[in-house]
């Protein structure tokens, strides 16, 4: 397979290689929103797993927000691509200033997705954290390194497709790298799919609900 049609497929897929850990009392799904929640619903679904949200943010270059200067994560966790930060020579204010803005959108989206419920205890647990994709790796290497605050037993990566280069160097940090198509010649998570609109914040919260009112 060289694409696929849309996140929900690549969910789908994903979950085949993660059967072991299906209908495990100390596992759960964390999907970073928004484009990695679809794909974690139906992980979570197909393995009859709990799904909750980790948020993360990317830090963007003011001038080109595409290109990620690091990322942060819930528990004030900042994570930075020095390779990028020190080419660019990136003065310590402008770092401040977008990591400050991204932090009030961080907050924002955990009260739209999640309200005033409490964040899930993973203490002692495996978490399978789920993106769409993962080009440069900072947004989830910060959100391992935040989750590691936490205690877990084990924390697995998996998405549908990244770059090589990521996969190695977050392996450094996971317990487990799982990534579907590793292509050499990687340049963006949306070049694998056929269909890769933009995630609405709305459909993270109908796909939380709907993964609770049929886990109850």
């Amino acid at each position: 397979m060289t694409k696929f049609r849309d996140r929900r497929e690549g969910g789908v897929l994903l979950a085949d290689k993660l059967t072991h850990y299906a209908k495990s009392s100390d596992t759960i799904v964390l999907g970073l929103p928004r484009g990695g929640v679809p794909v974690a619903y139906e992980v979570a679904k197909k393995l009859d797993l709990p799904l909750d949200v980790f948020v993360v943010r990317k830090l963007g270059l003011p001038s080109h927000p595409e290109l990620a200067m690091g990322a942060i994560a819930t528990g004030n966790v900042r994570v930075l691509n020095q390779e990028v930060v020190q080419y660019l020579a990136i003065p310590d204010t402008v770092l401040d200033a977008v990591t400050a803005k991204e932090k009030e959108e961080l907050q924002r989206r955990e009260l739209a997705y999640r309200g005033h419920n409490k964040a899930p205890k993973i203490k002692g647990k495996t978490v399978i954290l789920v993106d769409d994709g993962v080009a440069t790796g900072s947004s989830m290497q910060a959100a391992v390194r935040a989750l590691r605050q936490q205690s877990p037993k084990r924390i697995i990566i998996a998405v549908p497709t990244a770059s090589p280069c990521s996969c190695h160097e977050l392996g450094k940090e996971a317990d487990e790298v799982i990534a579907l198509i590793k292509p050499i010649d990687f340049q963006a998570v949306g070049q694998y799919y056929e269909e890769f609109s933009q995630t609405t914040d709305q459909e993270v919260i109908d796909l939380l609900k709907m993964k609770i009112e049929s886990h109850k």
